[in-house]
């Protein structure tokens, strides 16, 4: 563990209440503990006893679904219990539905073997369509997409239903690199595309897995990002559903190219030196019948629950039964496939909140009262597949990093599973960004509340990581704006060229875009992640091809354009992000405990913090720069600057001399043992560090 989370050095208890040797608060609720603890040791019992472990019980896709032996052989196998008879069909036999009948284990599950056409050629053709035909005890049939296949396609001149694909290339894609071994520590996420991948260019299309690899992956290696979070892989209904409608769990989108083009963007991140993570949706599923999951064997309730738990109101998709031990070999099975098949790093839970409860956060606002994170409104089966999943993953990968996207503060949720944690390595900081967001909607600069930031930089739990950001992809969407149009969208077509006039909207949004990264990437947790654009300070917002804006994809793309053009005042804030990182990737301060803040100022709107031998000193004030400003710093020492945003290569206006020395003086101040006095501009950001 690193040093921002370590691990006590007691013995652990094996009943899931190790956590209380660094929360004794959790006391009162040790039973809860327990009886989560208890409900995933029998389910972990029952997998190591009748399916020989979590290693092999999680193998899933390597025999479900279409197998192909050396001979060209194939094997079909599909779980389907509600079916009365089932049969392949495809444009292999002519869809016929005599050629190849399906027997019936008594565990429901499906099986043909489709002999080769020759030895070593397949009597199925590489990227051929193909479905299961089933007949229900009725006597209805019905067709549906295999459930775990590799490779869908739309065709939206024909029907916006998906066509699957028997995915067998002559030559596949060979791994050049494997799994990333980046420290879980220092992470700097660049959240790749926001909601759906092919934003990743100026052009008013989608992008492809080959123009990211080739266009985009080299502008996120300069700026000093060591992790990509790639969203929408999974396939989904349609474009607009952001990515979190699936509908083939193991097929990567077609929207952006083949299976093997998107190895090939992995393999060449990891050459790159660049960790992948990749946006798993298992929260829900979407609703669709003919080209999803639901009903597919004629049932409610198959991967499903049924009737009312079974379906989400608020996202209008299904709900999982993790209870069942199918769908937890679909389910681990499909982060294994994702893990060894496209040599993914691990992952970004979508929608956490939803799966821990069964009110899924709806209509809830959560206080942070430990009551509230355990008894009756705890979804128990969702908690211990998230624990199985967790410690399988991190049984079989040593490097994997898992985040959560939970949004209610469920303590433990980022410790260890044997500790009686959920198993997390990171939690999003979502409250970050809305507040972010609510500041610049509802309040002039001058009624920020220093302490109220602070308050929600720091307020995280001890020895739990978070993932600090200071834009959500969900804040620029229709309907509201990205940080940057929010500061600056008055003039932002009209002043951004360095030939125009700096104004002063366009001179305070430079300035305080800076500023509130940095503060979020310095003080708001153990990593940072950056939503695509945020970086130079996108413009507008985001919006993908609907009825609704004539199938425009005006805004559905990053304009990388503007950072290009040297004339656009764009290149300081792509600049500055760029430093920010190179700075922590020099000093760590991710991988340091949390900053120790000496003073919040209200009136002169200031905050001064140490992280990891750095002095950081922030002055928001919109008007007011002060001399010889007095701060406190624990180590004495000659200071010197280390990063200005008031520097000219940020855009600012040099009032700052970066080869001045700062020389402390050993005398308590604001809580520190000594001071030192610096000249901190209005709206600038100064970071000191000890001169070698």
């Amino acid at each position: 563990m690193s040093s921002a989370v370590e691990s006590t050095n007691k013995p652990v208890p094996d009943d899931g209440t190790g956590v209380l040797q660094i929360d004794p608060w959790l006391e009162p609720y040790s039973e809860g503990l327990r009886q989560r603890y208890a409900a995933y040791k029998k389910t972990l019992d029952f997998i190591n006893e009748h399916e020989g472990g979590l290693a092999q019980f999680s193998e899933g896709h390597k025999k479900m679904g279409l197998q192909v032996d050396e001979n060209g052989g194939v094997t079909y196998r599909e779980w389907a219990p509600g079916a009365a008879e089932a049969r392949l069909i495809g444009e292999f036999n002519g869809w016929s539905h005599t050629a190849n009948p399906m027997t019936k284990s008594p565990y429901g599950v499906w099986e043909c073997y489709v002999p080769p056409k020759s030895p070593g050629v397949s009597a199925i053709p590489h990227d051929s369509m193909i479905k299961i035909s089933m007949t229900l005890p009725s006597g209805e049939s019905i067709d549906r997409l295999p459930t775990w296949i590799t490779r869908v396609t739309q065709d939206l001149n024909v029907s916006p239903v998906y066509d699957a694909r028997f995915w067998n290339p002559p030559e596949t894609y060979k791994f050049k690199h494997g799994h990333s071994t980046n420290s879980i520590e220092g992470l700097k996420i660049y959240e790749a595309h926001g909601k759906s991948f092919g934003i990743s260019s100026p052009n008013e299309r989608v992008t492809t897995y080959k123009e990211f690899e080739t266009d985009v992956l080299p502008k996120i290696k300069d700026l000093g990002y060591n992790t990509i979070q790639m969203m929408a892989i999974m396939e989904h209904a349609y474009y607009a559903s952001f990515g979190y409608q699936v509908t083939s769990f193991f097929a990567a989108s077609s929207r952006y190219g083949t299976p093997e083009e998107l190895k090939s963007l992995v393999d060449k991140a990891h050459e790159l030196g660049i960790t992948v993570l990749l946006d798993v949706v298992h929260s829900h599923a979407c609703k669709n019948v003919l080209d999803g999951l639901n009903e597919f064997d004629g049932t409610d309730h198959l991967y499903f629950h049924e009737g009312a738990r079974g379906r989400h109101e608020l996202w209008d998709s299904r709900l999982f039964n993790y209870g069942h031990p199918e769908v937890l070999r679909f389910l681990l099975s499909n982060l294994r496939f994702w893990m060894d098949e496209y040599m993914f790093d691990g992952f970004r839970f979508d929608g956490v909140t939803s799966m821990m409860y069964r009110h899924h956060g709806m209509g809830v606002g959560f206080s942070g009262g430990y009551h509230e994170y355990f008894g009756d409104s705890v979804d128990i089966e969702a908690m211990v597949y998230l624990m199985l999943a967790n410690r399988m993953l991190h049984d079989i990968y040593p490097d994997v990093i898992t985040i959560a996207e939970d949004v209610s503060g469920m303590p433990t949720l980022c410790r260890p599973v044997p500790e009686g944690g959920v198993g997390f390595d990171y939690r999003l900081a979502m409250a970050i960004p809305d507040m972010w967001i609510k500041l610049l909607k509802e309040k002039s600069d001058d009624e920020w509340d220093i302490g109220n930031i602070v308050h929600t930089l720091t307020n995280r739990r001890h020895l739990e990581r978070s993932v600090a950001y200071a834009e959500s992809h969900d804040q620029a969407l229709v309907g509201d704006k990205t940080l940057a149009f929010w500061l600056m969208d008055k003039e932002m077509y009209d002043y951004m060229s360095d030939l125009s006039p700096l104004t002063p909207i366009i001179d305070r949004g430079l300035a305080l875009h800076k500023m509130i990264r940095f503060l979020v990437h310095a003080l708001g947790g153990e990593a940072y992640l950056n939503f695509e654009g945020n970086e130079f300070g996108h413009p507008e917002w985001m919006d993908f091809p609907r009825e609704g804006n004539g199938n425009s994809f005006a805004h559905a793309r990053r304009q990388f354009n503007l950072v290009d053009d040297n004339l656009l005042r764009y290149k300081y804030l792509n600049e500055f992000d760029k430093v920010m990182n190179q700075l922590e990737s020099q000093y760590k301060w991710l991988s340091a405990p949390q900053g120790y803040v000496s003073l919040k100022h209200e009136g002169d709107k200031t905050i001064v913090f140490e992280r990891a031998g750095l002095l950081f000193i922030f002055n928001f004030h919109p008007t007011n720069s002060f001399t010889d400003y007095r701060v406190g710093v624990d180590q004495a020492g000659k200071y010197k600057v280390v990063l200005n945003s008031d520097d000219k290569r940020f855009g600012g206006h040099a009032r700052v001399d970066d080869n001045g020395e700062y020389f402390t003086t050993p005398m308590e101040w604001n809580g520190r043992k000594n001071w030192l006095q610096v000249y901190i501009p209005q709206r600038s950001v100064l970071v000191l560090g000890l001169a070698q």
